[in-house]
């Protein structure tokens, strides 16, 4: 039992560390889909990578089209052809399809030549991606950077939304992102100021009856403004009982 709570203590007080670390960082998020979208070396790589799965799929389509046309031509003509023509066509039809699949395979599966060419073209463009994040964040004073394309978050305040200053740090025009920045955050009502409006504290006089108190008052230049008149008074002529006032000789 004595061991159980033991244990217990210390989990709790390792817990309260971590928790008391992670308030003491700043942490901030990015939009990497965003940050690529917009960067032009990454439109670009994005652009041919595109190109080529287009005409990779083309050539898969015309494969399928092949395979398509000799079934029917095998199901129409099944009773027509000898026993040599119809086995014939069964192996050229099976030779396209595995064809086919090969060729899919080659360029789309995991490790494939698809991965290969992302990783050639889009590392260089990932690497300068994240330098930029990494210099931002030292200028920034971040310690922690979410990257929310990657894990969503289910709720950010755009304040600490880095993404616009990367874009920035990796040369491109961001006027108009800004724009768009500061509109989300004027929206978000945590960032909504606060106008705290406190009336003046009245100072009470009612304790103030110790002559050498106003009389330490008086030698310090204090004076106030009657509410009344508008005129300036000394601390004396603020309703003090006379008896209470200093004796002058």
């Amino acid at each position: 039992m004595n061991y159980l709570l033991k244990t217990i203590a210390i989990l709790g007080v390792c817990f309260l560390i971590s928790i008391m670390q992670m308030k003491a960082q700043k942490v901030a998020f990015i939009s990497s889909d965003e940050i690529r979208s917009h960067f032009p070396a990454a439109k670009q790589a994005d652009q041919r990578i595109q190109s080529l799965v287009d005409e990779w799929k083309r050539e898969i389509k015309a494969l399928e089209t092949q395979i398509e046309n000799l079934e029917f031509d095998i199901q129409k003509n099944r009773l027509v052809w000898s026993d040599d023509e119809q086995e014939q066509k069964e192996k050229e039809l099976t030779d396209l399809k595995t064809q086919k699949n090969v060729y899919a395979r080659t360029k789309f599966e995991p490790g494939g030549e698809y991965d290969q060419i992302v990783q050639q073209m889009m590392l260089p463009i990932e690497e300068k991606i994240y330098a930029a994040v990494r210099e931002v964040s030292v200028e920034q004073g971040f310690d922690i950077v979410w990257d929310k394309s990657l894990q969503p978050l289910a709720y950010v305040n755009f304040k600490y939304d880095m993404t616009v200053k990367v874009l920035r740090k990796l040369g491109v025009d961001v006027d108009k992102l800004e724009e768009e920045l500061e509109q989300k955050i004027s929206k978000d009502p945590r960032n909504a100021e606060k106008e705290t409006k406190q009336a003046p504290r009245k100072r009470s006089r009612s304790r103030m009856t110790d002559p050498r108190e106003i009389e330490r008052e008086e030698s310090e230049g204090i004076e106030k403004l009657d509410d009344k008149s508008g005129e300036i008074k000394k601390p004396e002529e603020e309703g003090i009982p006379e008896e209470s006032k200093p004796f002058k000789k």
